[in-house]
């Protein structure tokens, strides 16, 4: 018996001391501990850097969107989502060059105009750069081309017209086909609506896309609608 508990107490001795061993070594690891308001913390080591190399680009979120639709297929199939992908937007004082170029770069052929507090003040397209509006715009101004400034030629959110998400849920990609058609318009926007009507943007539906997606060409009439645009923009 005697025995016994001399061994037991040596296996307790050493287990003590293992544990001690190992605490050690894990303080070690992690530095010591320090006192932030009255709480022990550990101390944590800094990670390590490195240089940033050439030519390092970024991830950017991308919406998995069906590749090929039907017109039966829900309209949500071909809506560019902002809860899933970014908004891209611009300054309403850049110049349109300087909009052509983060078009080019984005692969996109509509911007969002925001102002500092990211509300919506408008939309410019690839349209709107690359046809009349500009040279109208600058014609009637008597600015070159390189002063003529985004605001000059989106169409502003008090002309904008868009679709609740409450009917998108619901409906078709048929429905879309037809709405872009009916308005002569490339893009739709969509909306979300709270129970004080306020409207946060929530998505779009554009023609090239819906082309990709169908497989065939939609198309519309937005540039017969342009020209009487014009007047109503250089008005204001």
């Amino acid at each position: 018996m005697v025995w016994l508990n001399s061994r037991i107490e040596k296996m307790v001795l050493t287990a003590a001391a293992l544990g001690a061993k190992n605490d050690a070594k894990l303080s070690k690891e992690i530095g010591p501990k320090h006192t932030i308001g009255g709480n022990t913390m550990r101390q944590y080591s800094a990670l390590p850097n490195r240089p940033l190399r050439p030519h390092t680009s970024f991830h950017q979120p991308c919406q998995a969107l069906p590749a090929k639709v039907t017109a039966e297929d829900m309209a949500i199939t071909v809506m560019t989502d902002f809860r899933k992908t970014t908004a891209l937007t611009i300054d309403p004082d850049v110049s349109v060059d300087a909009a052509a170029r983060v078009m080019r770069r984005r692969n996109v052929h509509l911007l969002l105009v925001v102002n500092v507090e990211n509300e919506v003040m408008g939309i410019i397209t690839s349209n709107d750069l690359l046809g009349e509006k500009t040279l109208q715009c600058v014609s009637a101004r008597g600015i070159s081309r390189a002063d003529a400034l985004v605001r000059d030629i989106m169409t502003p959110e008090s002309r904008l017209e868009v679709i609740s998400m409450d009917d998108v849920q619901h409906a078709h990609v048929g429905h879309v086909v037809a709405t872009l058609k009916a308005k002569g318009r490339q893009h739709a926007a969509v909306v979300d609506e709270d129970a004080s009507g306020h409207q946060t943007l929530r998505g779009l539906f554009s023609c090239s896309q819906l082309t990709r997606q169908l497989g065939e060409p939609v198309e519309t009439i937005e540039i017969a609608q342009n020209f009487a645009e014009i007047s109503a923009a250089l008005k204001t």
